[in-house]
Protein backbone atom coordinates (compact mmCIF):
# COMPACT_ATOMS: atom_id res chain seq x y z
CA UNK A 1 0.00 0.00 0.00
CA UNK A 2 1.38 3.37 -1.01
CA UNK A 3 2.24 5.64 1.91
CA UNK A 4 0.05 8.74 2.08
CA UNK A 5 1.76 11.99 1.18
CA UNK A 6 2.07 14.19 4.26
CA UNK A 7 2.13 17.91 3.61
CA UNK A 8 0.72 21.29 4.61
CA UNK A 9 -1.14 23.74 2.35
CA UNK A 10 0.99 25.89 0.06
CA UNK A 11 1.80 29.28 1.52
CA UNK A 12 1.65 28.05 5.14
CA UNK A 13 4.46 27.00 7.48
CA UNK A 14 5.27 25.08 10.65
CA UNK A 15 7.38 26.93 13.22
CA UNK A 16 9.88 25.10 15.42
CA UNK A 17 10.80 26.22 18.95
CA UNK A 18 13.68 28.61 18.04
CA UNK A 19 11.51 30.24 15.36
CA UNK A 20 8.57 30.66 17.73
CA UNK A 21 10.82 32.27 20.34
CA UNK A 22 12.18 34.72 17.79
CA UNK A 23 8.66 35.53 16.63
CA UNK A 24 7.64 36.16 20.24
CA UNK A 25 10.59 38.53 20.61
CA UNK A 26 9.53 40.39 17.47
CA UNK A 27 5.85 40.57 18.44
CA UNK A 28 6.62 41.55 22.03
CA UNK A 29 8.87 44.39 20.82
CA UNK A 30 6.09 45.78 18.64
CA UNK A 31 3.51 45.25 21.39
CA UNK A 32 5.61 47.15 23.93
CA UNK A 33 5.87 50.16 21.61
CA UNK A 34 2.11 50.08 20.97
CA UNK A 35 1.47 50.07 24.71
CA UNK A 36 3.80 52.99 25.54
CA UNK A 37 2.08 55.02 22.82
CA UNK A 38 -1.29 54.47 24.51
CA UNK A 39 -2.84 51.87 22.20
CA UNK A 40 -5.01 49.14 23.73
CA UNK A 41 -5.37 45.55 22.47
CA UNK A 42 -8.27 44.16 20.46
CA UNK A 43 -8.95 40.77 18.84
CA UNK A 44 -11.60 39.90 16.24
CA UNK A 45 -12.73 36.49 14.85
CA UNK A 46 -10.79 34.67 12.16
CA UNK A 47 -14.11 34.39 10.28
CA UNK A 48 -16.08 37.36 9.01
CA UNK A 49 -19.33 37.43 7.08
CA UNK A 50 -18.46 37.48 3.39
CA UNK A 51 -20.45 40.67 2.81
CA UNK A 52 -18.26 42.38 5.44
CA UNK A 53 -15.15 41.82 3.31
CA UNK A 54 -16.28 41.90 -0.31
CA UNK A 55 -15.97 45.22 -2.12
CA UNK A 56 -13.59 46.75 0.43
CA UNK A 57 -10.22 45.87 -1.12
CA UNK A 58 -10.74 46.53 -4.81
CA UNK A 59 -11.22 44.03 -7.61
CA UNK A 60 -7.87 42.28 -7.10
CA UNK A 61 -8.30 42.10 -3.34
CA UNK A 62 -11.71 40.49 -3.66
CA UNK A 63 -10.19 37.68 -5.72
CA UNK A 64 -7.72 36.89 -2.91
CA UNK A 65 -10.35 36.41 -0.19
CA UNK A 66 -10.57 32.83 1.13
CA UNK A 67 -14.28 31.92 1.06
CA UNK A 68 -15.52 29.17 3.38
CA UNK A 69 -18.14 26.61 2.39
CA UNK A 70 -21.28 26.51 4.47
CA UNK A 71 -21.78 23.36 6.55
CA UNK A 72 -24.49 20.79 5.80
CA UNK A 73 -23.73 20.49 2.09
CA UNK A 74 -23.94 16.69 2.18
CA UNK A 75 -27.59 16.45 3.29
CA UNK A 76 -29.38 14.13 0.82
CA UNK A 77 -32.16 16.61 0.06
CA UNK A 78 -29.61 19.26 -0.85
CA UNK A 79 -27.14 17.07 -2.77
CA UNK A 80 -28.11 18.28 -6.25
CA UNK A 81 -28.20 21.86 -5.05
CA UNK A 82 -24.75 21.46 -3.52
CA UNK A 83 -23.30 20.13 -6.77
CA UNK A 84 -24.89 22.96 -8.74
CA UNK A 85 -23.67 25.55 -6.27
CA UNK A 86 -20.13 24.18 -6.32
CA UNK A 87 -20.09 24.26 -10.12
CA UNK A 88 -21.19 27.87 -10.02
CA UNK A 89 -18.49 28.67 -7.48
CA UNK A 90 -15.88 27.10 -9.75
CA UNK A 91 -17.01 29.53 -12.46
CA UNK A 92 -16.55 32.49 -10.13
CA UNK A 93 -20.28 32.96 -9.43
CA UNK A 94 -21.08 34.02 -5.86
CA UNK A 95 -23.71 31.65 -4.49
CA UNK A 96 -24.79 32.91 -1.07
CA UNK A 97 -26.26 29.52 -0.23
CA UNK A 98 -22.83 27.98 -0.78
CA UNK A 99 -20.67 30.42 1.12
CA UNK A 100 -21.55 33.24 3.51
CA UNK A 101 -18.31 33.51 5.47
CA UNK A 102 -14.63 34.09 4.73
CA UNK A 103 -11.27 34.21 6.46
CA UNK A 104 -10.23 37.77 7.26
CA UNK A 105 -8.08 39.38 4.56
CA UNK A 106 -6.57 42.02 6.84
CA UNK A 107 -7.23 43.56 10.26
CA UNK A 108 -8.48 46.99 9.13
CA UNK A 109 -11.90 46.06 7.72
CA UNK A 110 -12.75 43.82 10.73
CA UNK A 111 -11.72 46.74 12.96
CA UNK A 112 -14.00 49.11 11.03
CA UNK A 113 -16.82 46.58 11.43
CA UNK A 114 -16.10 46.43 15.18
CA UNK A 115 -16.21 50.24 15.46
CA UNK A 116 -19.47 50.38 13.48
CA UNK A 117 -21.04 47.81 15.82
CA UNK A 118 -19.79 49.39 19.08
CA UNK A 119 -19.34 53.12 18.38
CA UNK A 120 -22.11 54.19 20.75
CA UNK A 121 -20.17 52.76 23.74
CA UNK A 122 -16.67 53.81 22.64
CA UNK A 123 -14.54 56.63 24.05
CA UNK A 124 -13.17 58.64 21.10
CA UNK A 125 -10.50 59.05 19.96
CA UNK A 126 -10.09 55.29 20.25
CA UNK A 127 -6.55 53.89 19.98
CA UNK A 128 -6.33 50.16 19.32
CA UNK A 129 -3.70 47.64 18.33
CA UNK A 130 -4.29 44.15 16.99
CA UNK A 131 -1.86 41.25 16.45
CA UNK A 132 -3.44 38.28 14.66
CA UNK A 133 -3.06 36.08 11.55
CA UNK A 134 -4.74 36.91 8.22
CA UNK A 135 -5.24 34.85 5.05
CA UNK A 136 -4.95 35.67 1.35
CA UNK A 137 -5.35 33.34 -1.65
CA UNK A 138 -2.19 34.73 -3.20
CA UNK A 139 0.41 32.86 -5.25
CA UNK A 140 3.01 31.64 -2.71
CA UNK A 141 6.56 32.84 -3.30
CA UNK A 142 9.53 34.11 -1.31
CA UNK A 143 8.39 36.53 1.44
CA UNK A 144 4.76 36.09 0.34
CA UNK A 145 2.49 33.67 2.21
CA UNK A 146 -1.16 32.67 2.26
CA UNK A 147 -1.27 32.68 6.04
CA UNK A 148 0.67 35.40 7.80
CA UNK A 149 0.51 37.71 10.79
CA UNK A 150 -0.23 41.42 10.87
CA UNK A 151 0.30 43.94 13.64
CA UNK A 152 -1.93 47.00 13.30
CA UNK A 153 -2.29 50.22 15.26
CA UNK A 154 -5.15 52.61 14.52
CA UNK A 155 -6.71 55.80 15.83
CA UNK A 156 -10.37 56.45 15.05
CA UNK A 157 -12.58 59.39 15.94
CA UNK A 158 -10.06 62.14 15.19
CA UNK A 159 -8.98 64.00 12.02
CA UNK A 160 -5.87 65.56 13.58
CA UNK A 161 -2.61 65.03 11.69
CA UNK A 162 -0.96 64.54 15.08
CA UNK A 163 -2.32 60.99 14.86
CA UNK A 164 -0.29 60.40 11.70
CA UNK A 165 2.75 61.90 13.41
CA UNK A 166 2.29 59.55 16.38
CA UNK A 167 2.01 56.51 14.13
CA UNK A 168 5.10 57.48 12.13
CA UNK A 169 7.00 57.73 15.42
CA UNK A 170 5.71 54.26 16.37
CA UNK A 171 7.27 52.96 13.17
CA UNK A 172 10.55 54.73 13.88
CA UNK A 173 10.69 53.46 17.47
CA UNK A 174 10.07 49.84 16.46
CA UNK A 175 12.75 49.92 13.76
CA UNK A 176 15.23 51.41 16.22
CA UNK A 177 14.52 48.68 18.81
CA UNK A 178 14.83 45.90 16.22
CA UNK A 179 17.97 47.36 14.65
CA UNK A 180 16.38 47.71 11.19
CA UNK A 181 17.45 50.50 8.83
CA UNK A 182 14.19 51.48 7.14
CA UNK A 183 12.68 54.37 5.27
CA UNK A 184 9.03 55.39 5.49
CA UNK A 185 7.64 56.42 2.13
CA UNK A 186 4.65 58.78 2.21
CA UNK A 187 2.16 60.14 -0.29
CA UNK A 188 -1.43 61.42 -0.31
CA UNK A 189 -4.52 60.11 -2.07
CA UNK A 190 -5.59 63.67 -2.92
CA UNK A 191 -2.52 63.90 -5.17
CA UNK A 192 -3.49 60.68 -6.94
CA UNK A 193 -7.06 61.94 -7.34
CA UNK A 194 -5.71 65.20 -8.78
CA UNK A 195 -3.51 63.24 -11.19
CA UNK A 196 -6.49 61.13 -12.28
CA UNK A 197 -8.45 64.31 -12.92
CA UNK A 198 -5.62 65.81 -15.01
CA UNK A 199 -5.37 62.74 -17.27
CA UNK A 200 -9.11 62.21 -17.73
CA UNK A 201 -9.52 59.34 -15.28
CA UNK A 202 -11.57 61.16 -12.66
CA UNK A 203 -14.10 58.31 -12.68
CA UNK A 204 -11.36 55.65 -12.72
CA UNK A 205 -9.16 56.63 -9.77
CA UNK A 206 -9.04 53.04 -8.55
CA UNK A 207 -7.86 51.80 -11.95
CA UNK A 208 -5.06 54.37 -11.86
CA UNK A 209 -3.93 53.54 -8.32
CA UNK A 210 -4.03 49.78 -8.99
CA UNK A 211 -1.80 50.30 -12.02
CA UNK A 212 0.62 52.58 -10.14
CA UNK A 213 0.77 50.08 -7.28
CA UNK A 214 2.48 47.63 -9.67
CA UNK A 215 5.33 50.03 -10.38
CA UNK A 216 7.95 48.18 -8.30
CA UNK A 217 6.89 44.81 -9.68
CA UNK A 218 6.67 45.48 -13.42
CA UNK A 219 8.43 48.82 -13.98
CA UNK A 220 7.34 52.19 -15.35
CA UNK A 221 7.14 51.20 -19.03
CA UNK A 222 4.73 48.33 -18.38
CA UNK A 223 2.62 50.49 -16.05
CA UNK A 224 2.30 53.13 -18.78
CA UNK A 225 1.55 50.41 -21.32
CA UNK A 226 -1.22 49.04 -19.08
CA UNK A 227 -2.73 52.51 -18.73
CA UNK A 228 -2.47 52.94 -22.49
CA UNK A 229 -4.54 49.79 -22.91
CA UNK A 230 -7.19 51.44 -20.74
CA UNK A 231 -7.63 54.15 -23.36
CA UNK A 232 -5.14 56.88 -22.37
CA UNK A 233 -3.50 58.63 -25.30
CA UNK A 234 0.03 60.01 -25.55
CA UNK A 235 -0.59 63.35 -23.77
CA UNK A 236 -1.98 61.92 -20.49
CA UNK A 237 0.63 59.15 -20.50
CA UNK A 238 3.38 61.75 -20.85
CA UNK A 239 1.94 63.65 -17.87
CA UNK A 240 1.84 60.46 -15.77
CA UNK A 241 5.43 59.71 -16.75
CA UNK A 242 6.39 63.24 -15.67
CA UNK A 243 4.58 62.74 -12.35
CA UNK A 244 6.41 59.46 -11.72
CA UNK A 245 9.76 61.11 -12.50
CA UNK A 246 9.55 63.77 -9.76
CA UNK A 247 12.47 63.49 -7.33
CA UNK A 248 14.51 65.67 -4.99
CA UNK A 249 14.33 67.05 -1.46
CA UNK A 250 10.92 67.18 0.22
CA UNK A 251 10.53 70.88 -0.57
CA UNK A 252 11.50 70.32 -4.21
CA UNK A 253 9.08 67.40 -4.56
CA UNK A 254 6.21 69.36 -3.00
CA UNK A 255 6.85 72.35 -5.25
CA UNK A 256 7.05 70.19 -8.40
CA UNK A 257 3.83 68.39 -7.50
CA UNK A 258 2.02 71.67 -6.89
CA UNK A 259 3.14 72.99 -10.28
CA UNK A 260 2.13 69.82 -12.10
CA UNK A 261 -1.22 69.12 -10.38
CA UNK A 262 -2.52 72.61 -9.62
CA UNK A 263 -4.71 73.98 -6.77
CA UNK A 264 -6.82 70.82 -6.39
CA UNK A 265 -3.77 69.09 -4.89
CA UNK A 266 -3.16 71.80 -2.26
CA UNK A 267 -4.85 70.05 0.72
CA UNK A 268 -2.73 66.94 0.17
CA UNK A 269 0.46 68.96 -0.22
CA UNK A 270 -0.30 70.83 3.01
CA UNK A 271 -0.76 67.56 4.90
CA UNK A 272 2.51 66.16 3.53
CA UNK A 273 4.40 69.33 4.44
CA UNK A 274 3.13 68.96 8.04
CA UNK A 275 4.32 65.35 8.23
CA UNK A 276 7.71 66.21 6.77
CA UNK A 277 8.10 68.94 9.42
CA UNK A 278 7.53 66.27 12.10
CA UNK A 279 9.87 63.67 10.60
CA UNK A 280 10.66 61.06 13.29
CA UNK A 281 14.24 60.64 12.02
CA UNK A 282 16.79 61.99 14.48
CA UNK A 283 20.18 61.94 12.72
CA UNK A 284 18.68 61.45 9.25
CA UNK A 285 15.34 61.77 7.50
CA UNK A 286 13.15 58.73 8.00
CA UNK A 287 10.43 60.02 5.65
CA UNK A 288 10.70 59.93 1.87
CA UNK A 289 8.13 61.71 -0.30
CA UNK A 290 7.20 59.23 -3.03
CA UNK A 291 4.63 60.52 -5.57
CA UNK A 292 4.47 57.03 -7.12
CA UNK A 293 3.26 55.42 -3.88
CA UNK A 294 -0.36 54.38 -4.49
CA UNK A 295 -1.37 51.51 -2.18
CA UNK A 296 -4.17 50.10 -4.30
CA UNK A 297 -6.68 49.54 -1.49
CA UNK A 298 -9.95 51.41 -2.04
CA UNK A 299 -10.50 52.66 1.48
CA UNK A 300 -7.62 55.16 1.83
CA UNK A 301 -8.66 58.83 1.61
CA UNK A 302 -5.68 60.86 2.84
CA UNK A 303 -2.03 60.29 3.71
CA UNK A 304 -0.62 56.86 2.84
CA UNK A 305 2.56 55.15 4.11
CA UNK A 306 4.80 52.28 3.07
CA UNK A 307 7.98 51.06 4.78
CA UNK A 308 10.95 49.56 2.95
CA UNK A 309 14.12 48.10 4.44
CA UNK A 310 17.16 49.95 3.17
CA UNK A 311 19.60 48.04 1.00
CA UNK A 312 17.40 44.96 0.45
CA UNK A 313 15.25 44.00 -2.51
CA UNK A 314 12.37 42.91 -0.31
CA UNK A 315 8.78 44.14 -0.59
CA UNK A 316 7.23 46.47 1.94
CA UNK A 317 7.50 45.55 5.62
CA UNK A 318 4.76 47.94 6.71
CA UNK A 319 2.12 50.28 5.39
CA UNK A 320 -1.03 52.20 6.16
CA UNK A 321 -2.81 55.50 5.82
CA UNK A 322 -5.92 57.56 6.52
CA UNK A 323 -9.38 56.12 5.81
CA UNK A 324 -11.96 58.70 6.85
CA UNK A 325 -14.93 56.94 5.20
CA UNK A 326 -14.30 53.36 6.26
CA UNK A 327 -17.04 52.91 8.88
CA UNK A 328 -19.44 54.53 6.41
CA UNK A 329 -19.21 51.26 4.49
CA UNK A 330 -21.16 49.75 7.39
CA UNK A 331 -23.73 52.53 7.66
CA UNK A 332 -21.92 54.56 10.34
CA UNK A 333 -20.48 57.69 8.66
CA UNK A 334 -18.30 60.49 10.01
CA UNK A 335 -15.81 58.46 12.07
CA UNK A 336 -12.37 59.38 10.71
CA UNK A 337 -9.47 57.00 11.14
CA UNK A 338 -5.81 56.40 10.39
CA UNK A 339 -3.67 53.31 10.93
CA UNK A 340 -0.45 51.46 10.19
CA UNK A 341 0.43 47.78 9.82
CA UNK A 342 3.60 45.73 10.33
CA UNK A 343 4.33 42.79 8.02
CA UNK A 344 5.55 40.42 10.73
CA UNK A 345 6.60 37.54 8.49
CA UNK A 346 8.67 39.72 6.17
CA UNK A 347 10.22 41.50 9.15
CA UNK A 348 11.14 38.10 10.61
CA UNK A 349 12.75 37.00 7.33
CA UNK A 350 14.61 40.32 7.16
CA UNK A 351 15.96 39.98 10.70
CA UNK A 352 17.06 36.39 10.04
CA UNK A 353 18.84 37.45 6.86
CA UNK A 354 20.67 40.29 8.63
CA UNK A 355 21.32 38.38 11.88
CA UNK A 356 19.45 40.92 14.02
CA UNK A 357 17.93 38.55 16.59
CA UNK A 358 19.82 38.58 19.93
CA UNK A 359 21.64 35.30 20.58
CA UNK A 360 19.69 34.48 23.74
CA UNK A 361 16.29 34.81 22.03
CA UNK A 362 16.38 31.41 20.30
CA UNK A 363 17.38 29.46 23.42
CA UNK A 364 15.29 27.19 25.61
CA UNK A 365 16.53 25.24 28.62
CA UNK A 366 19.75 26.52 30.16
CA UNK A 367 20.48 23.40 32.18
CA UNK A 368 19.91 19.65 31.83
CA UNK A 369 19.98 17.38 34.90
CA UNK A 370 21.22 13.90 34.01
CA UNK A 371 19.09 10.97 35.17
CA UNK A 372 21.38 8.48 36.94
CA UNK A 373 18.83 6.46 38.90
CA UNK A 374 15.69 6.71 40.98
CA UNK A 375 17.15 8.29 44.16
CA UNK A 376 19.54 10.48 42.16
CA UNK A 377 16.75 11.81 39.90
CA UNK A 378 14.56 12.60 42.95
CA UNK A 379 17.35 14.75 44.41
CA UNK A 380 17.99 16.33 40.99
CA UNK A 381 14.30 17.11 40.66
CA UNK A 382 14.30 19.00 43.97
CA UNK A 383 17.29 21.10 42.87
CA UNK A 384 15.65 21.69 39.49
CA UNK A 385 12.43 23.00 41.07
CA UNK A 386 14.43 25.43 43.18
CA UNK A 387 16.12 26.83 40.06
CA UNK A 388 12.82 26.95 38.17
CA UNK A 389 11.31 29.01 40.99
CA UNK A 390 14.08 31.55 40.30
CA UNK A 391 13.19 31.74 36.61
CA UNK A 392 15.97 29.47 35.29
CA UNK A 393 14.78 27.18 32.48
CA UNK A 394 15.95 23.63 33.11
CA UNK A 395 14.85 20.02 32.68
CA UNK A 396 15.56 16.49 33.91
CA UNK A 397 16.21 13.73 31.38
CA UNK A 398 13.23 11.36 31.87
CA UNK A 399 15.02 7.97 31.66
CA UNK A 400 18.16 6.61 33.30
CA UNK A 401 19.97 5.82 30.05
CA UNK A 402 23.65 5.94 29.11
CA UNK A 403 25.33 9.27 29.72
CA UNK A 404 26.43 9.53 26.07
CA UNK A 405 22.80 9.63 24.98
CA UNK A 406 22.00 12.34 27.56
CA UNK A 407 25.01 14.38 26.42
CA UNK A 408 23.85 14.12 22.80
CA UNK A 409 20.37 15.26 23.81
CA UNK A 410 21.81 18.36 25.49
CA UNK A 411 24.03 19.18 22.51
CA UNK A 412 21.23 18.81 19.97
CA UNK A 413 19.00 21.13 22.02
CA UNK A 414 21.88 23.59 22.46
CA UNK A 415 21.56 23.38 26.27
CA UNK A 416 24.74 25.06 27.55
CA UNK A 417 25.01 23.37 30.99
CA UNK A 418 24.50 19.87 32.37
CA UNK A 419 24.29 18.84 36.04
CA UNK A 420 25.46 15.37 37.09
CA UNK A 421 24.20 14.07 40.41
CA UNK A 422 25.29 10.45 40.92
CA UNK A 423 25.50 8.26 44.00
CA UNK A 424 28.85 9.75 45.08
CA UNK A 425 27.57 13.34 44.71
CA UNK A 426 24.36 12.39 46.51
CA UNK A 427 26.33 11.04 49.47
CA UNK A 428 28.64 14.08 49.55
CA UNK A 429 25.87 16.67 49.09
CA UNK A 430 27.58 17.93 45.93
CA UNK A 431 26.85 18.25 42.22
CA UNK A 432 29.02 18.18 39.07
CA UNK A 433 28.39 21.14 36.75
CA UNK A 434 29.65 20.92 33.17
CA UNK A 435 29.78 23.88 30.77
CA UNK A 436 29.35 22.26 27.35
CA UNK A 437 30.34 25.31 25.31
CA UNK A 438 33.64 25.70 27.19
CA UNK A 439 34.28 22.04 27.94
CA UNK A 440 34.89 22.85 31.64
CA UNK A 441 33.65 20.84 34.61
CA UNK A 442 33.67 21.50 38.35
CA UNK A 443 32.29 19.88 41.48
CA UNK A 444 30.28 22.19 43.71
CA UNK A 445 28.37 21.84 46.93
CA UNK A 446 24.65 21.89 46.28
CA UNK A 447 24.47 25.30 47.98
CA UNK A 448 27.15 26.67 45.64
CA UNK A 449 25.47 25.01 42.67
CA UNK A 450 22.19 26.78 43.37
CA UNK A 451 23.94 30.16 43.37
CA UNK A 452 25.35 29.78 39.84
CA UNK A 453 24.27 32.17 37.07
CA UNK A 454 23.21 29.87 34.24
Amino acid sequence: MEKPKISIPQGTRDFDAPTVRKRHYLLDTIRQVFEIYGFQPLETPALENLETLLGKYGEEGDRLIFKILNNGLAEPSNRDKAISGMNNAMQGINDKWLTERALRYDLTIPFARYVAMNHSQMNFPFRRYQIQPVWRADRPQKNRYREFWQCDADVVGSSSLLNEVDLLHVYSEVWARLGIQAEIRINHRILLTALADRVGMAQQVTSLTVALDKLDKIGREKVLAELGQRGLDEGPLRLIDQYLSIQGSPDEVLQALGTLLGPVAEPGLTDLAFLVAHDPGKSHRALVLDPALARGLNYYTGSIFEVRAQGLSMGSIGGGGRYDNLTGLFGVPDIPGVGISFGVDRIYDLMEELGLFPDQVGGGSRLLFFNLGEKESEAAFALMQTLRSRGIACELYPEAVKMDKQFRYAERKAIPFVAILGSQELAAGSCVLRNLSQGKQETLSQEEFLQQAF
